[in-house]
């Protein structure tokens, strides 16, 4: 006996938080594999501060501006988390439903319904279920937080409804 699409949905109800949508940006980031290019980075303006303290002259203007460089590749993701919260916080809460026809998501200025068809696939942390965009660039991430789920078994009725629409990625 299969389950009617319109009739299993699983609701959640939440307000998004800095760790939310950093946990979104940096699963983003490690299926673009942008966090090698990240870390690369970091490494090497870390390794250029390091020589620029070895060398026989050292800099303070060049150890400064690579530590700043470093430190600055690094905390990216932490920065565009911010950022993101900042444009959305002022919506309040957010009342998402997850059925058979997409996720829609509702607050008290905004009502959007995002299609499976939107969506490549998902992606499970320990908190969130994390779902990709189908464009190259994976510019849209839509960040499912647990703990806006009313029990604990709906996070496997979530996880059971996503998996059917959407393969891991």
């Amino acid at each position: 006996m299969g389950m009617d699409m319109d009739t299993d949905r699983v609701e959640l109800s939440y307000r998004p938080t800095r760790a939310d949508i950093l946990t979104g940006v940096l699963a983003r980031e490690r299926l673009r594999r942008l966090h090698l290019v990240r870390w690369a980075f970091t490494a090497l303006f870390g390794a250029g501060a390091l020589l620029s303290l070895a060398s026989r002259r050292p800099s303070a203007v060049s150890f400064v501006l690579a530590v700043f460089c470093a430190v600055l590749i690094w905390a990216m993701p932490r920065l565009q988390a911010h950022h993101a919260l900042r444009t959305i916080s002022w919506q309040g809460e957010y009342r998402a439903t997850v059925s058979g026809t997409g996720i829609s998501v509702d607050t008290a200025h905004v009502s959007l319904l995002q299609r499976w068809s939107v969506f490549r696939g998902h992606r499970e942390t320990r908190d969130h279920l994390v779902l990709f965009s189908r464009d190259p660039n994976i510019l849209l991430v839509e960040v499912l937080p647990l703990r806006g789920l009313s029990s604990p078994e709906e996070a496997e009725r979530l996880r059971a409804l996503v998996g059917r629409q959407l393969p891991r990625v």
